[in-house]
């Protein structure tokens, strides 16, 4: 049985992406911070670990000596209030997981390292591509090309793909994020809600739709050593997101912009090819954003 072990396991997207994992026949593992959530779970073998922890993280990677290594632990929210604390989980935590990877006695067949979109920044228009410079336009995009940086020192010695996920969603997501929120306040149908800038466009994708990309790069070889945007190919804005999800719930609510809301250096268009990732693993199904929006407000 192929075993796969997954950083960020309790988090959003690692719950998705252990449920993918197991209906594919994996053995499941992952990283718990707190010690007395170790053990075996619905999720999968938790095994009480601090990604700073390497002689922790060491000892992990020879019980388990997995065949996959999915890394998507570390801070994903933008506005996070501690930057030291996000600096140091996102960029430290994955060089210790890559040096305890790439010391590991059982080399690994693929390790899948999460970046984000975000290292695109502002300087490009259009449809983004992986050629596409780097520009990062805030303190969260730039700990992710640290974490792409460190990812090109490893790669002679670990096979690591990058994936550069554009912004997703779906059922279970931190009302800290913008689609989340929306919809909590359509499902209460609350008369009012303040956001920040109405007019950012983003390119929205279902967590569903991620973690099976996520997969099949880990199972690519030919992916091996190289960068994939992971996106929808679409651009919505957050006006337009909130129409949406009012038509759908059947509820209209009233939107002010709360200056508080709008962050400085705030990326304005992001909107990615997926054309290489295809090209790589195969047509990927991507539900529209208001399949999406009809699943979080139903569910």
């Amino acid at each position: 049985m192929t075993t796969t072990l997954v950083t960020g396991i309790n988090g959003f997207t690692g719950r998705y992406m252990a449920k993918r994992l197991r209906d594919a026949g994996h053995a499941v593992h992952g990283l718990a911070r707190e010690p007395d959530r170790a053990g075996c779970c619905e999720i999968g073998t938790l095994h009480a670990c601090d990604l700073l922890d390497l002689d922790r993280l060491t000892a992990v990677m020879e019980e388990v000596r997995p065949d996959y290594i999915l890394h998507l632990a570390g801070i994903a929210f933008i506005a996070h209030g501690d930057l030291e604390e996000m600096y140091r989980s996102n960029i430290l935590g994955t060089r210790a997981l890559l040096e305890a990877s790439a010391n590991a006695s059982v080399p690994p067949r693929a390790v899948l390292v999460a970046s984000s979109a975000n290292v695109y920044g502002n300087a490009s228009e259009g449809t983004l591509t992986e050629s596409a410079p780097v520009h990062p336009a805030n303190d969260y995009a730039i700990t992710k090309v640290a974490v792409e940086n460190l990812a090109a020192i490893y790669a002679p010695r670990l096979p690591v793909i990058l994936a550069r996920p554009f912004n997703y969603t779906g059922v279970g997501q931190s009302v800290d994020f913008l689609i989340p929120k929306i919809v909590s306040y359509i499902r209460k149908r609350a008369p009012l809600i303040e956001l920040g800038n109405l007019d950012v466009a983003r390119d929205f994708s279902d967590v569903r739709a991620v973690t099976h990309a996520y997969l099949r790069l880990l199972e690519t070889p030919s992916a091996i050593g190289d960068v994939f945007n992971v996106c929808s190919g679409r651009a919505v804005s957050l006006r337009d997101v909130v129409a949406l999800a009012c038509k759908i719930a059947g509820h209209e609510i009233e939107v002010t912009v709360n200056p508080a809301f709008v962050r400085a250096n705030e990326v304005k268009l992001l909107k990615g090819s997926r054309d290489k990732l295809e090209r790589t693993i195969g047509p990927l199904s991507m539900p529209p954003l208001e399949e999406t929006l009809q699943w979080m407000i139903e569910g």
